[in-house]
């Protein structure tokens, strides 16, 4: 069994899984990130579109998404806040570090998500 890549110290299994089989499950923002950046480490494309909003979803090509994933190496996420985006918010944003190499070289991306719910689950919508 493995740990789940999001960092919680889970089991895949019991975390980000669940989220993979079932994202209409999610209870917050923060749970739908940690589930999307798993999805990045293991480039799983249709994931990371299904819970990309539909109003943003046409700027993202599943194609891209995934050749890029698996041509780093992804060694960690740093949630570093989250304003609202709970089980009874709509909206929400997840400040984050997704670490990673490329190149050999260390990286990060630095980015504040902006998540919405969409026909009640949560979506990936953009970057605040």
């Amino acid at each position: 069994m493995m740990n789940c890549p999001c960092g919680t110290n889970k089991l895949y299994v019991d975390c980000c899984q669940k989220a993979h089989n079932a994202p209409a499950f999610i209870a917050t923002a923060e749970e739908l990130m940690r589930s999307r950046y798993s999805a990045f480490t293991m480039a799983n494309g249709p994931y990371l579109i299904e819970t990309h909003h539909s109003a943003t979803r046409h700027n993202v090509d599943e194609n891209d998404l995934v050749t890029w994933a698996k041509s780093v190496e992804w060694l960690r996420l740093e949630v570093i806040r989250t304003t609202t985006g709970q089980s009874s918010d709509t909206t929400g944003t997840v400040e984050f570090k997704a670490h990673f190499k490329e190149n050999g070289k260390a990286r990060y991306i630095h980015e504040n998500s902006y998540f919405e719910r969409e026909y009640g689950v949560w979506k990936y919508k953009s970057i605040v």
